[in-house]
C-alpha cells in the first residue's frame, strides 16, 4: 500500500514539475529536466518532456537534442523492440533537422550512435554522410557500430578511410576496431593496427593492451598475447580474465589454471567474469562451483548460467536442474542448456516441461534452443507428433529459414524414415552450405537409401561444394551398405589426395567399408598404418576380425589395445564376445564377460546377453544358458531367445526349439529368422508337414525365405578364407541374433 501511495505521489510531483515548466516556458529549465532524465535513464519521461516543449512553442537548442538522444540511448534499447524504438527515434529526427542543430557535430554523432545501437546501419550511415563536419568521435561511433554488429570488413574500410582523410586515431578508436580483427581472415590487419598503435604510442593504454591480448588470443596467436600480457606494468582484472579466456579458447587448460593461480597469489580480487572464464577453460566444475559459492557469486546470473552449462556437459542433470531452479530470473541461455542436456539423454518429457515453463515466462525459443529440442526427438513410435509440433512452432516464430534449424529438421525427419519431408526441406533452402549437404547425405544413409546418397554427392560436386571429412565418412558408410567396393576405393583415393584420411573417424569409416566389402586384408593394412588409433578404430577392427573367423586375432587386438592404455567400452566387449561366440571360445568368453561386468563395472546390454547365450548354447551348455537368462537384469528379447534357438538347430534339440519358437512367435511375429531355423530343424528331423506349415506361416507374414542375394565380392588374398554361401547365412543369422 505504501509503495502504491509513493508511486502516486511521485507521478503527482512529476505532473506539477511539468506544469511548472510549462508556466516558465524556458528552454534552460527543459534542459535541466532532460539532464535529470538522462542521469536516471528515464527515456519515457524525456520524450514526454520533449512533447511538452513542442506544445509550449519553446525553441529547442543543440543541448536539448543532445540530452534527449542520450536519454533514449540508455533504456530505450533494452526495454523496447527494435521497431518501436525506431519509431521513437524517427519522431525526434525531423525536429532535429528542422531546428538546424544537425550542424553541431556532437548532436549528429549522438544520433548516428543511437541508430547504430538500434542496428539501423543504413540510417546511421546516412547521418554520417550528411554531416558537414566530422571529428574523431564521429568516426569512432560509426566504426564501433559496424564492429559491434559484426560488419568487420566495413569497420576496417572505415578506419582506412579515416586515416586517409587525416584523422589521427585515439585509444578509443583502436578499442572499437580491434574486436573486428579477432578472426583469422583479418589477423594480418590486426597486426597492422597494432603497429600503428605502437607508432602513435597508443599501445601503452591499458584498454588498448587488453583488446590486443583478446584479439591475438582469438586468432590463436597465444605467444603474442602472452608477450603483451607479461609486458604490462599493472595488470587489471580485465587483463587476467582476458588471458585466462584466451588460453581456454584454444584448449590450453593447464595454462589457464596456472594463470588463475598466479592471479590469486598476487592478491587480485576475482569477479564473475573470472569464474565464467575458468569454466570455459574446463576447470573442475565442482571446485569452481565451491569457489563461486565462497566468493558470493551464486546470485550472479552469468555465473550460474555457466555452471549450468558445465554440469550439462558432464551429464550431471541433477546439479544443473538444481542450479536452474535457483535462478531468480530464468534466461534463454540457461533454459537452452537444460533443454539440450535433457534432449541428449532422450528425456523428451523433461524437455517439454522446460519448454512449457519458458512459454509461461513469455520466453521465446531461438534457433539454438529449437535445434537442441529437435536433436532429442528420435523415437518414431512415440515422438513423431512432438517433432511435427515443434516444426510448426518454428514456422510460427520464423525460425525455420535458419540453416541450423533446417538441418535439424532434416536430421529429425531422417530419424523418422521420412525422406520425402527431408528432401522437401533441403530443396527449399535458398542457400545450401556444406553442412546441409552433409545432413541430407547422412539422412539418406540412415534410411538405407545409399543409392540416393551417391546421387546427391554428385549433385553436390556439380554445385561446387567440396566434400569434407564428414561427407566422406557418410559416403563410406553408404558404400558399406551397398558393398560398393569400386566407389569405396575411389573415395579412399580422394581422401589420400586431400589428406582427409588423417581424420580418425574417416580412417575408421575406411576400415569398416573394406570389412563390409569383404576386404579384411586391406582393412588390416590401413589399421596397421595408423600411428595412434582411437577406440572406435580398435572396436571396428576387433569386430571385423571376429566376423571373418579370426577370433584369435580379435582377442590379440583387444590385448594390444589394453597394453596401450585405452579403456574398452561396451562396443569393444560386444566385438570380443561375438568373436568368442563365432570361435566357440567358451572359457575366454566367460572371462571377458567377468572383466566387463565385475572389473570394469559395465552394465551389459541385451546384445551382450545374446552373445553369451549364443556362446553357451553353441557349446551345448543349455542348462547354463537357461540359468544365465533367468539371472539377466533385463527382460530377454527376441535376440536372446533367437540365439538359443540357433543353438537348438545346431544340436538338433527339437523339444527346446519348439518351446523357444512359441516365445519368439509372441515376441516378434514379423521376424522371419526364427521361421527359417524351425523349418530347417524340422527338415533335419524329416518332419516335412511341419516344414510346409512353417513355410505357409512365413508366406502369411510376407515372405517364404526362398530368396536371397549377396553383393560381397570374393576376396583376392589367398591366405584369408572365402566367404561362402553357408558362412554368409551363418553370419546373417548371428547378426540377427537367431
Amino acid at each position: 500500500m505504501r509503495s502504491v501511495c509513493s508511486s502516486a505521489a511521485e507521478r503527482q510531483k512529476q505532473s506539477m514539475n511539468s506544469a511548472s515548466l510549462l508556466s516558465r516556458g524556458s528552454v534552460s529549465h527543459f534542459n535541466s529536466a532532460l539532464k535529470s532524465c538522462a542521469e536516471s535513464e528515464d527515456w519515457r519521461r524525456a520524450l514526454v518532456l520533449f512533447r511538452e516543449l513542442l506544445q509550449c512553442g519553446v525553441k529547442s537548442n543543440d543541448l536539448t537534442f543532445s540530452l534527449l538522444l542520450k536519454s533514449c540511448a540508455s533504456e530505450l534499447l533494452s526495454s523496447c523492440s527494435s521497431r518501436s524504438s525506431m519509431q521513437e527515434v524517427n519522431q525526434v529526427h525531423p525536429h532535429l533537422l528542422k531546428s538546424g542543430v544537425d550542424r553541431f557535430v556532437y548532436v549528429s554523432t549522438a544520433l548516428l550512435d543511437l541508430y547504430m545501437k538500434l542496428r539501423c546501419r543504413t540510417w546511421a550511415r546516412r547521418v554520417f554522410d550528411d554531416m558537414p563536419m566530422r571529428d574523431v568521435i564521429s568516426w569512432n561511433a560509426l566504426i564501433c557500430g559496424y564492429s559491434r554488429s559484426g560488419y568487420d570488413y566495413e569497420a576496417m574500410e572505415l578506419f582506412v578511410r579515416m586515416l586517409r582523410e587525416g584523422f589521427a586515431p585515439r585509444p578509443t578508436t583502436l578499442v572499437s576496431l580491434l574486436p573486428s580483427c579477432a578472426r583469422l581472415e583479418l589477423a594480418s590487419q590486426g597486426r597492422s593496427v597494432h603497429c600503428l598503435g605502437i607508432k602513435n604510442g597508443l599501445d601503452l593504454d591499458p584498454h588498448v593492451r587488453n583488446v590486443l591480448i583478446s584479439m591475438y588470443g582469438k586468432c590463436g596467436e597465444l605467444y603474442s598475447a602472452r608477450l603483451l600480457f607479461e609486458g604490462m606494468d599493472e595488470k587489471s582484472i580485465v587483463s587476467w580474465n582476458t588471458m585466462i579466456s584466451s588460453y581456454g579458447q584454444h584448449s590450453f587448460y593447464g595454462e589457464a589454471l596456472l594463470t588463475f593461480k598466479r592471479m590469486l597469489e598476487q592478491g587480485i580480487d576475482i569477479n564473475s567474469v573470472t569464474i565464467v572464464s575458468l569454466l570455459s577453460a574446463h576447470a573442475d566444475v565442482e571446485s569452481a562451483h565451491c569457489y563461486a559459492l565462497k566468493a558470493g557469486f551464486l546470485s550472479d546470473g552469468p555465473v550460474v548460467t555457466s555452471l549450468i552449462c558445465a554440469y550439462v556437459k558432464l551429464s550431471d542433470m541433477i546439479s544443473a536442474k538444481t542450479l536452474y531452479e535457483s535462478l531468480p530470473e530464468k534466461n534463454l541461455v540457461s533454459s537452452t542448456a537444460i533443454i539440450s542436456g535433457y534432449a541428449n539423454k532422450g528425456k523428451v518429457d523433461d524437455v517439454v516441461k522446460i519448454f512449457v515453463e519458458m512459454q509461461k515466462l513469455d520466453m521465446k525459443l531461438d534457433a539454438v534452443a529449437l535445434l537442441s529440442i529437435l536433436h532429442g526427438v528420435a523415437n518414431v513410435s512415440t515422438e513423431i507428433g512432438l517433432g511435427l509440433a515443434f516444426h510448426c512452432y518454428g514456422l510460427k516464430l520464423g525460425l525455420c529459414p535458419d540453416c541450423l534449424v533446417t538441418n535439424g529438421l532434416i536430421t529429425m525427419y531422417s530419424k523418422f524414415n521420412d525422406l520425402e519431408s527431408a528432401y522437401l526441406l533441403f530443396y527449399e533452402m535458398r542457400e545450401k552450405p556444406l553442412v546441409s549437404w552433409n545432413s541430407i547425405l547422412s539422412g539418406c544413409i540412415q534410411c538405407g537409401a545409399s543409392d540416393d546418397a551417391i546421387k546427391l554427392f554428385h549433385q553436390m560436386r556439380i554445385h561446387g561444394q567440396n566434400p569434407d571429412s564428414v561427407t566422406i565418412a557418410s559416403l563410406l558408410s553408404g558404400c558399406s551398405q551397398l558393398t560398393n567396393l569400386e566407389l569405396g576405393r575411389e573415395i579412399h583415393c580422394y581422401t589420400l589426395r586431400n589428406y582427409l584420411h588423417l581424420e580418425e573417424f574417416v580412417e575408421t569409416a575406411l576400415i569398416d567399408m573394406y570389412i563390409k566389402c569383404g576386404r579384411i586384408q586391406e582393412a588390416e593394412r590401413i589399421f596397421q598404418a595408423i600411428e595412434s588409433c582411437c577406440l572406435a578404430t580398435w572396436n571396428t577392427m576387433i569386430s571385423g576380425f571376429g566376423l571373418y573367423g579370426f577370433e584369435r586375432k580379435a582377442l590379440l587386438c583387444y590385448s594390444e589395445m589394453r597394453e596401450l592404455g585405452l579403456q574398452p567400452d561396451k562396443i569393444t566387449f560386444l566385438g570380443v564376445l561375438a568373436a568368442c561366440t563365432h570361435g566357440g571360445l567358451v572359457d575366454e568368453g566367460r572371462r571377458y564377460y567377468v572383466i566387463m561386468t565385475k572389473e570394469l563395472g559395465m552394465v551389459p546390454t541385451l546384445q551382450h546377453y545374446a552373445c553369451m547365450v549364443g556362446l553357451l548354447g553353441r557349446a551345448g551348455l543349455f542348462e547354463e544358458a537357461m540359468d544365465f537368462i533367468k539371472n539377466m537384469s533385463l527382460e530377454p528379447d527376441s535376440a536372446v531367445w533367437g540365439a538359443l534357438l540357433n543353438a537348438c538347430w545346431i544340436h538338433q534339440d527339437l523339444k527346446l526349439g519348439e518351446s523357444l519358437a512359441k516365445k519368439l512367435l509372441f515376441l516378434d511375429q514379423e521376424s522371419g529368422g526364427f521361421y527359417v531355423l524351425m523349418s530347417n530343424l524340422y527338415a533335419d528331423k524329416g518332419r516335412w508337414d511341419d516344414v510346409a506349415r512353417i513355410r505357409e506361416m512365413m508366406r502369411d507374414i510376407g515372405g517364404d525365405g526362398c530368396y536371397g542375394a549377396s553383393q560381397i565380392q570374393r576376396p583376392e588374398a589367398a591366405e584369408y578364407p572365402v566367404v561362402d554361401i553357408y558362412l554368409s547365412y551363418k553370419l546373417w543369422t548371428e547378426w540377427k541374433g537367431i
